[in-house]
């Protein structure tokens, strides 16, 4: 029985999931590289595939990034919850004197850090693979920082849902992917519309509101799909 007084405030909660998080994603480093892995595999693919046609390649490049980007934060979302289901680690978050949607948030905060960040960060030398003009890289970052969080809080709620479900891996890309499109959609389009001499405030404008409102709502959603898991 934890004191009175004595009980974790929510920040060093926090730092203590994020230390246990980043010690198993050392352990596991050769797993935490197979999303950035997958997503330059995909853009090298789709670069050899059209061979010598730069100008069309430049065109398409930021809708590639994209993709590469998504899918390959599929690989690693189906385990976002799963190990501590597993090792009954999820049981203690419930019994935890702090809120379940703060662990939530947190952990899926991590999730981003280690999948998402690093395609960010190859996201200039990737892009010149790809040809893509350098008055639209400020643009393509732009939307990525502000999408890939997004799209981890969705996948999120999503692998929250089939936590329960043995073997979920085809069943979580199916049930998140429907609900990656409008992200992909103002992500991609806003890129393009800087590439047609358009204003790309508005797509990434659409990607901020859906950042916030997915901040408030999707760890309190993924909160009550893990109660639901767990029983």
């Amino acid at each position: 029985m934890i004191a009175h007084g004595t009980q974790p405030g929510l920040w060093q909660t926090a730092c203590a999931l994020v230390r246990r998080d980043l010690r198993l994603l050392w352990r596991r480093r050769g797993d935490a590289l197979q999303p950035l892995m997958f997503a330059v595999l995909v853009v090298v693919l789709f670069v050899l595939a059209l061979g010598r046609q730069p100008a069309l390649i430049a065109q398409v490049a930021a809708a590639v990034m994209w993709l590469a980007v998504l899918l390959a934060g599929q690989l690693a979302l189906d385990s976002l919850f799963r190990s501590d289901a597993e090792d009954g680690s999820l049981e203690q978050w419930l019994l935890a004197p702090v809120p379940l949607a703060w662990l939530v948030l947190v952990r899926v905060l991590v999730h981003w850090a280690s999948t998402a960040l690093p395609l960010i960060v190859m996201t200039p030398l990737l892009a010149e693979m790809l040809h893509l003009p350098h008055d639209q890289l400020p643009i393509l970052l732009a939307s990525l920082l502000l999408g890939t969080p997004l799209l981890s809080l969705i996948g999120g709620v999503v692998a929250a849902l089939t936590v329960g479900i043995r073997r979920s891996g085809i069943l979580v890309a199916l049930l998140a992917l429907p609900l990656y499109v409008p992200v992909l959609v103002f992500g991609a389009g806003s890129v393009a519309a800087a590439a047609g001499g358009q204003d790309p405030i508005g797509p990434l404008l659409l990607l901020g509101a859906g950042l916030v409102v997915a901040l408030v709502l999707a760890p309190l959603i993924t909160a009550a799909a893990i109660r639901i898991s767990l029983n």
